[in-house]
């Protein structure tokens, strides 16, 4: 489910949810499209998917400086159960990655981490005391106990930035595209454990500029 919009200025940006849809004209310097839709969430497939995306037409030997931003939310979820000393461990991890593709090329530096969280719970308990069979007992042995329960939950939702660089653009239109994915991961001994992940609104803001002559981006 995406919905954009899309606007072409000259010189100056500007971005709202009530512009017009536009397709980037020739000799346009920068170009946007914004979501106010969530984008993608932790029930669909963990592949790449395209969450927004726009065209530019440049000149010979153009850049582009591709500025991506994004809602990122978490959601981990925790519980361990422990008796007699026997200790539990829970384990939920969330992660939203993002990708910029120009022309299905991947613009540089590549895949961003746009957020991640692992969240370990770990519990030794001795049990809660449930009966004992003689009375007045000293000794636990003589008790039956239940498992004790502890449980951590932690949402959040943030928002994240990042630039992207396409160098040395030949000239013509180029296709844009903001890519996202998502990873959750947990596990669970005697307790439980869940993560979830989600992209809420989005935008995306593409420039084209010229780079000082034989500038050096360096990529390890």
């Amino acid at each position: 489910m995406q919905k954009f919009m899309k606007i072409v200025v000259a010189s100056t940006l500007v971005l709202g949810l009530g512009a017009v849809s536009a397709m980037a004209e020739a000799s346009a310097k920068a170009t946007a499209a914004v979501s106010s839709v969530n984008l993608i969430n932790s029930t669909e497939d963990h592949s790449w998917s395209t969450i927004l995306s726009n065209s530019i037409k440049t000149a010979n030997q153009k850049d582009l400086f591709i500025d991506a931003s994004l809602e990122c939310g978490l959601y981990t979820d925790t519980t361990v159960k422990s008796k007699g000393s026997v200790k539990d461990t829970s384990t939920a991890e969330a992660t939203v990655q993002v990708q910029v593709l120009i022309d299905g090329e991947p613009a540089a530096p590549g895949v961003v981490t746009f957020c991640k969280r692992k969240q370990e719970l770990e519990a030794e308990l001795q049990g809660v005391l449930e009966l004992c069979t003689l009375e007045g007992a000293t000794e636990l042995s003589l008790c039956v106990t239940d498992e004790e329960t502890i449980r951590l939950m932690l949402e959040t939702m943030n928002a994240n930035s990042f630039n992207f660089i396409a160098e040395n653009l030949t000239a013509g239109t180029h296709m844009i595209e903001v890519q996202a994915r998502i990873g959750t991961t947990s596990a669970s001994m005697l307790g439980a454990a869940t993560a979830t992940a989600m992209i809420g609104k989005g935008s995306v803001t593409i420039e084209s500029v010229r780079m000082v002559k034989n500038e050096v981006i360096e990529i390890p």
